[in-house]
C-alpha cells in the first residue's frame, strides 16, 4: 500500500464511484490505513495488531459491495466476494468455509502471476516469435551424404525467415493456418458430476500432477491465435512458480480483503427446519475470522490479519443475533443509508462509471448520439425513488431497470439509424414509461 494512500484520498477515490455513504467510507478507510501502519510497527507489536473487521448495515443497491471492490482495487489486494448464505455447516451437503480462504489463496495466485507475466511480456513474445517461425519456415534440411546443409542453403533460408518475419509483423500473414502441438493431462478415470464435484476434479489433477499421462492434441488454427498461445506459454515458462507462490501467500495473509455478503442469513439460532446449519455455520466461521491457518494447495495459508468486511439488510434478523464471539471479532458498525431522489440524480451523472455515460457510449458504438437533458435525468430518478418505495427497495438496481427499459426500443432499433440524434427529455420519460408506473401491480413485475 502506498503512503499517499491517507484515509481523506480513500475516502476522495471511493467518491469517484459510490455516491453518499461517508461513515462507511470512512471507516473502510481507516481500516485499511490501519493496515499501512501495522507493516511499520517493530515485529514483535506488529503480530499483536488485529484487523479491525467491519460490518456493514443497509438495504440491497445501496453500495456495500462496491466500496468493498473499489477500496481492493485501490490498494491492488486479493478480493472475494462471497456470500455467507453458500455454507452449510461441517457435516452438512454445501461448500465449507475453509474453501473462502482457498479461493482468495486462488486469486492471489492468479494476481502475482499476471503481474510477473508482464514482466517478461517482452521475452515471452520474442520467443514466441522465434517459434512461431519455426513453424511457418521448419529449418532446413540436409542434402543427402552431407552431415550438414550448404551456407548458401543456411543464407538462403535465414534471408527468407527475415522475409517471413517482416510480413508476419505487418500482419501479411494473418489469414495462414499453423499446427501446434499442446500438451494436456487426462484423467484417466471420470468423476460423476455433482455439487463440488468439478473442485476435486481439478484437485485430483494437481495432485496427480507428474503422475497423470500427458495427451498431445494438435490444433489448426490462425497465426495470430497461435502466436497469442505461443506468448502466453513462454510466459509461464518464464514464471519462478515459487515466487510466485511465496508472494501470493504473504499478499493475502498481510493485505488480504474478504466481503461476507448476507451474513444476516446466517443469524439467528434456530435449531429446528431447513435453517438447522445457520449457527453452526457461525462457528465454522468463527476460527478463520479470529485467526486460524487453512491448509490449501499452496500451503498453509494464515488469516490472522485478512480483513473481513461482512455485510447484510438485517430487515429481520439483527448484528446482535449473531453469536457473542462472532459480534466481537466485528467491532466495527456502519450503517448505510437509504438512497433517495436527489442520490439517484447524482448516482446517474456524477461517478466516473455513471449509468448514463455507460448508456450514451454503449449507443455509440452504434452511431446513435443519445443526449439526456437535466429534466429527464430528474425524471428518471423520481420514478426509480417511487418505485422503490411503493414496491421493494432495491437501492441504485432499480435505476438499471428503469433505464433498460427507457432504451428498449432505441437500443433494438439502432442498428438501422445509425447516425441519428436522440435526445431524451422528462416527456419522453413519462411517455415511455407512464402505464408502468400507473399501474402498482405492472410496476411490482415490469420495474
Amino acid at each position: 500500500m502506498k503512503d499517499t494512500l491517507t484515509p481523506r484520498s480513500i475516502v476522495e477515490e471511493l467518491d469517484k464511484y459510490v455516491i453518499g455513504q461517508h461513515k462507511a467510507k470512512r471507516a473502510v478507510a481507516i481500516a485499511l490505513r490501519n493496515r499501512w501502519r501495522r507493516q511499520r510497527l517493530s515485529p514483535d507489536l506488529r503480530d499483536e495488531v488485529m484487523p479491525k473487521n467491519i460490518i456493514m448495515i443497509g438495504p440491497t443497491g445501496v453500495g456495500k459491495t462496491e466500496i468493498a471492490r473499489r477500496l481492493a482495487r485501490l490498494v491492488l489486494a486479493p478480493f472475494l466476494k462471497i456470500e455467507a448464505s453458500k455454507f452449510t455447516e461441517v457435516g452438512y451437503v454445501g461448500r465449507d468455509v475453509d474453501s473462502i480462504i482457498r479461493d482468495l489463496t486462488e486469486i492471489g495466485i492468479n494476481m502475482v502471476k499476471n503481474e510477473m507475466a508482464e514482466q517478461v511480456q517482452e521475452k515471452a513474445a520474442v520467443l514466441a516469435e522465434e517459434r512461431l517461425l519455426d513453424l511457418l519456415l521448419p529449418p532446413t534440411r540436409t542434402a543427402p551424404g552431407f552431415d550438414q546443409p550448404s551456407d548458401e542453403q543456411q543464407e538462403q533460408h535465414k534471408h527468407t525467415r527475415e522475409k517471413l518475419r517482416q510480413q508476419l509483423r505487418e500482419g501479411k500473414l494473418d489469414e495462414r493456418l499453423v499446427e501446434l502441438e499442446q500438451k494436456e493431462k487426462v484423467m484417466p478415470f471420470g468423476i460423476i458430476s455433482n455439487v463440488g464435484m468439478e473442485e476435486i476434479e481439478m484437485n485430483l489433477k494437481e495432485m496427480l500432477g507428474g503422475l497423470l499421462p500427458e495427451k498431445t492434441k494438435r490444433r489448426r488454427m490462425k497465426v495470430p491465435d497461435a502466436l497469442r498461445l505461443l506468448v502466453q506459454e513462454e510466459a509461464a515458462k518464464l514464471i519462478d512458480m515459487d515466487k510466485v507462490v511465496k508472494e501470493a501467500v504473504q499478499r493475502v495473509e498481510q493485505s488480504g480483503i474478504v466481503f461476507l455478503d448476507e451474513i444476516d442469513k446466517i443469524a439467528g439460532r434456530e435449531s429446528h427446519g431447513p435453517d438447522v446449519s445457520r449457527e453452526g455455520v457461525q462457528r465454522d466461521l468463527l476460527p478463520i475470522v479470529e485467526g486460524s491457518t487453512v491448509n490449501t494447495k499452496y500451503g498453509p495459508v494464515k488469516t490472522d490479519h485478512i480483513l473481513f468486511i461482512a455485510a447484510g439488510a438485517f430487515h429481520v434478523a439483527k448484528p446482535s443475533d449473531l453469536i457473542p464471539e462472532l459480534q466481537g471479532r466485528f467491532p466495527i458498525r456502519v450503517e448505510l443509508e437509504s438512497l433517495g431522489k436527489d442520490d439517484f440524480i447524482r448516482i446517474l451523472t456524477e461517478p466516473r462509471n455513471a449509468l448514463i455515460k455507460q448508456q450514451v457510449a454503449l449507443l455509440a458504438t452504434e452511431e446513435i448520439t443519445l443526449s439526456f437533458s437535466p429534466d429527464s435525468i430528474e425524471e428518471i430518478a423520481g420514478i426509480a425513488a417511487q418505485v422503490n418505495e411503493r414496491t421493494e427497495n432495491i437501492g441504485a438496481r432499480r435505476l438499471h431497470t428503469i433505464l433498460e427499459r427507457l432504451l428498449d426500443e432505441i437500443s433494438f432499433d439502432a442498428p438501422e439509424k445509425k447516425g441519428a440524434s436522440v435526445p431524451i427529455n422528462a416527456s419522453y420519460v413519462r411517455e415511455r414509461l407512464a402505464e408502468i408506473t400507473k399501474s402498482e401491480d405492472l410496476s411490482r413485475y415490469i420495474l
